[in-house]
């Protein structure tokens, strides 16, 4: 940052110390589109970053925040984007540094503020237009699903930790077990399944693997007494829990799809047909993980991944705060619901 850059974000900071917001954001902008008419997107991006930190700090009087959030998505599109800055390499110190940016303002944002979900939207379709996958960065979309596990808004932290990094799966499996904690407790494997269902079907193995031990880890410690049996095998060990079938199953279906047996997938969804059906929305999900894994043919039309995503997973628009999916505005039902009304993956 030179000295010139500085001296301007401190006296606009000091504008909006006095309370000045309005004004500050104006001429946050107009200095900005100086530098941006000029092609100078560094000092763009400081004055813009600058200005945002300091009008989303101030809260939400007088919209500060508000301005803050229209900085900050100005500095997305109109600098990250016309730019052309790409997502690099982890060797990369600028593309980092320019990553860091954006999470560090994300977290600023309060987590009322309108504004944060377009500036959500405007990182994660930047990633995907200037990085190498279309759905867009895994780092990004694990800062984002941090801050919504952290403001217990499990549809929305679902969404990016499924396809955040390797570090998305323990905050996800994680979030799920503290949601099971208001359910009841033969619920568990419908909580558990909300991490290793999605894992399985976008491949990813390792995750889905490191979710569950997660989360029945966690049941173990907050429930001593459940009667739980190690059975061992010369490849295999793992927890069975006799009051809790599903949660057995879903341990069971992971070994399955590591020995790629599909015999022992369909013995599997035999055995364990009647708890299944008692649920019904895993349906869609074993199918297409027959599918990916075990070449089972299922006739389908339509896009089976997305269908099954959208029907199962990741929804609840009308979901706030620590309501159960599923609860009506006027009743507290607790049931987990595994149907939301949309999946966007890509």
């Amino acid at each position: 940052m030179t000295s010139n850059i500085a001296k301007t974000i401190a006296r606009q900071q000091e504008k909006i110390a006095a309370g000045s917001f309005y004004e500050a954001h104006q001429h946050l902008r107009v200095i900005a589109a100086r530098y941006l008419g000029k092609s100078n997107y560094d000092a763009a991006a400081e004055i813009l970053t600058g200005g945002a930190t300091a009008l989303l700090r101030a809260g939400s009087q007088q919209g500060a925040s508000a301005s803050g959030g229209d900085l900050a998505i100005m500095l997305v599109s109109e600098v990250y984007t016309k730019a052309e800055w790409e997502i690099g390499t982890e060797e990369d110190a600028s593309s980092r540094a320019r990553k860091k940016r954006l999470i560090e303002l994300l977290r600023e944002f309060p987590s009322d503020e309108p504004s944060r979900k377009r500036y959500i939207n405007e990182i994660i379709n930047w990633s995907s237009k200037f990085g190498p996958l279309e759905r867009g960065d895994p780092e990004l979309h694990h800062a984002v699903g941090s801050v919504y596990a952290e403001e217990n808004e499990p549809y929305e932290a679902e969404k990016h930790l499924i396809i955040g990094t390797t570090d998305s799966a323990e905050t996800l499996a994680k979030l799920e077990f503290e949601w099971y904690t208001g359910d009841e407790p033969h619920t568990a494997a419908l909580y558990a399944s909300r991490a290793v269902l999605p894992f399985l079907l976008i491949g990813n193995l390792r995750s889905a693997n490191k979710a569950l031990i997660i989360f029945k880890s966690r049941l173990s410690s907050l429930n001593p007494s459940l009667v739980s049996q190690q059975v061992s095998s010369a490849s295999a060990d793992v927890h069975i829990y006799p009051s809790l079938p599903l949660l057995n199953f879903l341990s069971l279906l992971l070994i399955a799809v590591q020995r790629g047996s599909a015999d022992l997938f369909r013995d599997l969804t035999r055995h364990y047909a009647p708890h299944i059906q008692e649920i019904a929305t895993w349906d869609d999900a074993l199918a297409r993980i027959g599918e990916m894994y075990f070449n089972i043919k299922v006739p389908r039309q339509g896009n089976p991944l997305l269908d099954m995503m959208g029907n199962m997973f990741f929804g609840g628009g009308q979901n706030t705060g620590n309501q159960k999916p599923g609860a009506s505005s006027r009743a507290s039902s607790k049931r987990v619901e595994a149907a939301p009304s949309s999946a966007e993956l890509d």
